[in-house]
C-alpha cells in the first residue's frame, strides 16, 4: 500500500489530535523505561544474594506489559492517521507530501505551534529545513 501524501493544511489539522496522543505517550515510555530499569535492579538483586524477590519481579513484568501494549496501541493509532512517528521522546512526527515535484517529508515536532519544516525522505531530522525553502 501507497504511503498517505498530506497537503500543509491537511497535516496542521491533524496537530490537534496528534498531540494529546503524543504527550501520553511520551509518559508511557517513560514509565516502561522505569519499570526496565527497576525489573533489571531486582533481577540483579537475586542474582547477587539469593533472596527471592520473583513476586515483585513478576509484578514489573506485569506492568511493564501492560504499558508497553497502551504504548503499541498509541503508536497504532497514530500511524492509523497515515503519518509517521519517527521519535517518541520529541514527540517527531512526518507527513509526506509532494513538493516540486517530489516526495518529501513535512515535519512537526511536539511542543510547535505549527508545522514550519521539511526534508528530503532520507535526510531525517539532521536535515530539517524551513518550509519557506520549498515554496522558493
Amino acid at each position: 500500500m501507497a504511503a498517505r501524501q498530506f497537503t500543509l493544511e491537511e497535516a496542521e489539522d491533524l496537530l490537534p489530535f496528534l498531540a494529546p496522543l503524543l504527550f501520553k505517550l511520551r509518559g508511557l515510555k517513560a514509565e516502561c523505561d522505569r519499570l526496565q530499569e527497576g525489573i533489571s535492579d531486582l533481577d540483579a538483586r537475586t542474582r547477587t544474594n539469593g533472596h527471592s524477590l520473583t513476586d515483585d519481579l513478576g509484578r514489573l513484568q506485569s506492568e511493564l506489559q501492560k504499558a508497553a501494549d497502551q504504548s503499541n496501541e498509541l503508536v497504532e493509532r497514530i500511524n492509523d492517521m497515515g503519518c509517521e512517528l519517527k521519535d517518541i521522546d520529541r514527540g517527531l512526527v512526518d507527513f509526506r507530501t509532494v513538493a516540486r515535484g517530489r516526495e518529501v517529508y513535512i515535519c512537526w515536532m511536539l511542543g510547535e505551534e505549527h508545522i514550519g519544516y521539511w526534508h528530503d525522505l532520507d535526510a531525517g531530522f539532521a536535515g530539517r529545513r524551513p518550509l519557506e525553502e520549498l515554496s522558493d
